[in-house]
Order: C-alpha cells, then sequence, then structure tokens
C-alpha cells in the first residue's frame, strides 16, 4: 500500500498527540508535589499535621497538609499502613490507576517506538546509501589522472600475465563465449602485506577502462543487525548500475572469516549474516555481465571454505615478495621522478634489500628522496639512499649517546661482534653488510646486519645456520663476562632462535626424533600438544648454542678484534669487517 505525504502527516500528528499525552500524564502529575521523605512524614502524623493521603499501586503517595498545600511521598508498602493512618485521624482515599491513562501511556510509547524506528530505518538505508557513495573510489576514463595501468606495476609478473587475460574478457566477451566460457566471478589476491594486490586491482580497472570501487572488509564490520549485509547489497547495486566493473575488497579476512557457529568463541551471527549476503550477491550475477570482485588478504588459510569454492572465488593469484630483478624493476618505477646521483647503483640495492616488499621499496626511495630535501643536496645520493635503509630496519641513530656508559658499550660491542663472526664463520651465503653499536630509535643498543642469500626456499642448514646466528650475541657476551654477568640484550635473539626451532621440527618435519608431524595441525584439531615438542626444541636449541660457543672460543682472536674496532669507531661496514678476518 503506497503511503501519501498527507497520511504520513497525519501519523506524525497522531504520534506526536499520543508521546506528549504520555509524557504530560507521567510527569506533569509529580510536578507540582514537595518531596517528602517518609522519615520526616511519620514525624508530621504523630504531630497531627496530615489531613489525607491518596493511596494507589504507584510507586509514590500523593498527600496534603491540613493547610492545604500537597506533597509526596515513596509508597512503603508495608503491611498496616492504612490503619496506622487512620488510628492518627488522616483521611485516607483509596485509588487505582486509570485504564484510559494507561492505555493512552503504553499506546503512547508502541506507537513512539515504531515512529521512532520507522524514522532510523528510512535514515539508516540512506545513511548506508551515502556511505557507500563516499566509500567508493571509481576510476573511469573522465579522470585520466588516477587510471592505473600495468605499466605502473613492477614486478608480479606471473600475477599480471593471469590478469590481463581478465581484462581481455572485459573487452572482447564474445571472444570467450563462443567456445562456453564465462568470466570468473572472483579473484584473490593473497600474499604478504605491501606486496601490490591493491596496484594490481585497480590495474585490472584502468587497462579495461570500467569503473572502480575499492572498499575494505572492515567498512562492513558492523555492531548492528543487518547494517553489514545491508552495505554489502548497496555496493553490488552501484556496480550493476553501472554495468562492467571491477569491484575489491581489501582486507576480506575482516568479511570472510571461516565461520564457527554461534556455540563457538569465535562465533558472531552478524558476520555471518553479512558473509551470506556476499555469497548472495556473487551468486546472483548473470554470467558475463562484465562485473567482477576482486579481494585482497594477507590470510589465506583463514577465509571461510564458502568463499573459496568455484563459482565464488575462481581464481587465487599469489602476488609474493619480489625477487632481485623486480626489486630492481620497482626500485626504477619508484625512481622515475627522482633526481638520482651518478653514484646510485640501484641494482647493488636491489640486492641488498632482500624480503623488502614493493610498498616497503617505495618508502625507501621516499625516505632518501626527503633525507636529500632536508639536506638541500641537489641529487639524491648512495648517503642518502643508505641512511634510509637502515633508519628503515633499525631506526634512526640516537643523537644523544652521553648517558650510555663504557660497560654497556663494551657489552653491545662483544654482544654484535659475535653475531657478525659466527655469520661469517658458519655461514658461506649469508652477507654481514653493516654492524654497529649506535643505539636506535627503536629501542636498539646496536645491530648486525645479515643478508641470507636470495633464495625461493631454505633448507635445514640455512635454518640452522640462521639459529646459531641468533645465538651469537648471549655466547660472546658468556664468553667474555661470564655466566653471571649475562644481560637482557639477547631477548629478541632468542625470540627468533626459537621461533626458528619450532618452525623446523614442529612445522617443516625436519628432524628425525619429531618425524614428519606438523604441529599447525594438531593444535588447530584441538588435539593435546606432546610436551615432547617444548623437550625437543629446548634440546636443538641447547646443542646448537653449545656449537656457537666453540666457533667463537676458536676464534676468539677476532671476536675481541672486532668489538676493540666498534668501540674505536661505532660501526663497521662490510669491507672494514672482511679486512679484519683477513689479518
Amino acid at each position: 500500500m503506497k503511503i501519501t505525504g498527507r497520511t504520513k502527516l497525519i501519523i506524525i500528528i497522531f504520534v506526536f498527540i499520543s508521546l506528549f499525552s504520555t509524557v504530560y500524564f507521567y510527569i506533569s502529575e509529580n510536578s507540582k508535589y514537595i518531596e517528602m521523605s517518609y522519615k520526616t512524614f511519620l514525624n508530621h502524623v504523630e504531630e497531627g499535621l496530615i489531613e489525607e493521603i491518596k493511596l494507589s499501586n504507584k510507586s509514590k503517595f500523593i498527600g496534603k497538609f491540613k493547610n492545604g498545600n500537597e506533597f509526596i511521598i515513596d509508597n512503603p508498602r508495608k503491611e498496616g499502613f492504612k490503619e496506622y493512618l487512620l488510628l492518627h485521624d488522616v483521611k485516607v482515599i483509596e485509588e487505582e490507576i486509570s485504564v484510559l491513562s494507561q492505555g493512552i501511556g503504553i499506546l503512547g510509547s508502541i506507537l513512539g517506538i515504531g515512529f521512532l524506528a520507522y524514522v532510523v530505518s528510512k535514515n539508516g538505508s540512506k545513511q548506508i546509501e551515502k556511505e557507500m557513495a563516499y566509500m567508493l573510489e571509481m576510476n573511469t576514463e573522465n579522470n585520466l589522472s588516477e587510471i592505473v595501468t600495468f605499466d605502473d606495476v613492477a614486478g608480479n609478473e606471473e600475477a599480471k600475465e593471469s590478469l590481463r587475460e581478465l581484462v581481455d574478457f572485459i573487452k572482447n566477451p564474445g571472444k570467450y563465449t563462443k567456445y562456453g566460457a564465462r568470466l570468473p566471478r572472483g579473484i584473490l589476491l593473497y600474499g604478504p602485506p605491501g606486496t601490490g594486490k591493491t596496484l594490481l586491482a585497480k590495474a585490472v580497472a584502468g587497462e579495461a577502462k570500467v569503473p572502480f570501487y575499492a572498499v575494505s572488509g572492515s567498512d562492513f564490520i558492523q555492531v548492528y543487525a543487518g547494517l553489514g549485509a545491508s552495505r554489502i547489497r548497496e555496493l553490488f547495486k552501484k556496480a550493476k548500475e553501472h554495468g562492467k566493473s571491477v569491484i575489491f575488497i581489501d582486507e576480506i579476512d575482516a568479511l570472510g572469516k571461516k565461520r564457527k557457529g554461534t556455540s563457538s568463541h569465535g562465533g558472531s551471527e552478524e558476520g555471518d549474516r553479512t558473509l551470506n549476503a556476499l555469497l548472495t550477491e556473487m551468486s546472483g550475477f548473470k554470467e558475463n555481465e562484465g562485473i567482477i570482485v576482486m579481494a585482497a588478504t594477507n590470510r589465506l588459510d583463514t577465509l571461510d571454505e564458502a568463499l573459496l569454492r568455484p563459482g565464488r572465488f575462481d581464481r587465487q593469484i599469489e602476488v609474493g615478495l619480489p625477487d632481485v630483478n623486480a626489486r630492481f624493476a620497482i626500485l626504477k618505477l619508484h625512481s622515475r621522478n627522482k633526481p638520482l646521483s651518478k653514484d646510485v647503483d640501484l641494482q647493488k640495492v636491489a640486492l641488498e634489500t632482500i624480503y623488502f616488499s614493493g610498498a616497503k621499496l617505495e618508502n625507501l626511495m621516499n625516505e632518501s628522496a626527503m633525507i636529500a630535501a632536508k639536506r638541500r643536496d641537489k641529487y639524491i645520493t648512495k648517503e642518502h639512499i643508505n641512511k634510509a635503509y637502515y633508519n628503515i630496519l633499525v631506526g634512526e641513530e640516537k643523537k644523544d649517546r652521553s648517558s650510555i656508559s663504557l660497560a654497556d658499550k663494551k657489552i653491545t660491542a662483544f654482544h654484535e661482534a659475535g653475531h657478525a663472526l659466527v655469520a661469517k664463520k658458519v655461514s658461506t651465503t649469508n652477507r654481514v653488510t653493516k654492524v654497529s653499536i649506535i643505539p636506535s630509535t627503536k629501542g636498539m643498543g646496536g645491530f648486525s646486519l645479515n643478508l641470507p642469500p636470495d633464495r625461493m626456499y631454505r633448507t635445514k642448514k640455512d635454518i640452522i645456520t640462521n639459529i646459531k646466528i641468533a645465538l651469537g650475541g648471549r655466547a660472546a657476551e658468556e664468553l667474555i663476562f661470564g655466566k653471571e654477568n649475562i644481560t637482557t640484550g639477547a631477548a629478541s635473539d632468542l625470540q627468533k632462535a626459537t621461533e626458528m626451532t619450532i618452525s623446523m621440527i614442529g612445522s617443516y618435519g625436519m628432524d628425525d626424533e619429531m618425524g614428519l608431524v606438523n604441529y599447525d595441525v594438531v593444535l588447530n584439531s584441538n588435539l593435546n600438544m606432546d610436551v615432547s615438542l617444548m623437550e625437543r626444541t629446548k634440546e636443538i636449541l641447547d646443542n646448537l648454542y653449545e656449537e656457537t660457543k666453540r666457533v667463537l672460543e676458536e676464534n676468539i682472536y677476532y671476536l675481541e678484534k672486532i668489538a676493540n674496532e666498534l668501540l674505536e669507531k661505532e660501526s663497521l661496514e662490510e669491507e672494514e669487517i672482511e679486512k679484519i678476518l683477513a689479518s
């Protein structure tokens, strides 16, 4: 039934009158009376000052003094209260709350709540539309300055090749439909943070020249029932209005986590409702209407299986950390508009930035440019990039170092020398590019920068080598200063060593004694964890620690020499370390 404007006006007036009557009934009754405590009231009764009391089943009684003034007291709800009043010559009037008054109050409350719900519902719907319109980012041919193409994405060649097929499908659907192929409904990009997942999604829309709608999974997580699902529907409605388009949902794990049910600790009825709305909308696409849903996540293992089945996110593309060639391409891309000095070798920078994501490489070049601008230098030099590199990894150097005692400096020097020396003696592939005892803003007393080789896989030998390097600082402290004088400086080293050991024997199945059992599966299956894992971890760490101490004992001459050089110069470059070890 269609409600006309006149009918709406009548309803609003009626509701207003009902609410006004209700409020007036409950408030005006009490506003003209003097509040009196029960104790004072009893004193007045004893003194014979009270003329009458109106008894009712309400929470308060109304009374009148002999001088005509009226008062109000709390209902004492005591047996014999009426008899007590009559014995003291107080006139008692018994009254009941008017049924009509009760009805008006209840009806007014119901109508008022209903009216407010109607207003909130209408305004809520409009608010969702406004929010979604604000959240949706759109790249079109009319806004060429914001269009991203595959030329703006360096590295990720495999991912780009896979996505080029989608662009071709959107542009030339007939080429595929004659073979009975349909456009994939969903593309899931997964990988570590900062690897360019959002940029790739933008590039798909930019290459296909279609609208790009970008939202975050957290935009749909709401406390209020139904709001998340409403936002999902509004998003897809907007996309369908424009026909061919790309919908991109970043951090989809916030929205699409595995459903555990309301009986589970992790259950969320509203989260399930929102996820169901997304699944329903994706299933409701007409084949080949040109709408692609793309999503990104850092945690593929946490997503609900219903999202990953065919017909939802048909294609899953890994976007991993760049290799050395990809890093070189990314560095060149982010240096296009920057005045680089001739002494800057981006190929060398690419070699030294192992495990840097695309976002981290962009940040490196940006920090270098900011340092050059701060110093008002004409070009961005190798020195600027090196400073930015160490700032990103370990933080900026502390300016005031006067409070650090010579004893603390000595402990730091031997600790960092221990890391560097073990790295050089137990590995033929790891590089030690810099050792420093200068404290940084990230709370580090010093650092030894150890770069592993750029490989796709790590061997068991690589992991054991890195565990020994991590234990090198504590081993050096114990060897030089004694077991009773070891410090807290090795806390993060021990954390890394423990994590690597547990992964080696509990995740990778690299220990003969523990076998091929993956303990991640055991824990996720809610089975009791075998204590032998912790015992074996301790045993391996203890054995590797003893081996590390033996390496340092055999090379104590170099340990002392590196430490003394650090105390004198505060930092050593790779060439200086090599020179010491060659002496």
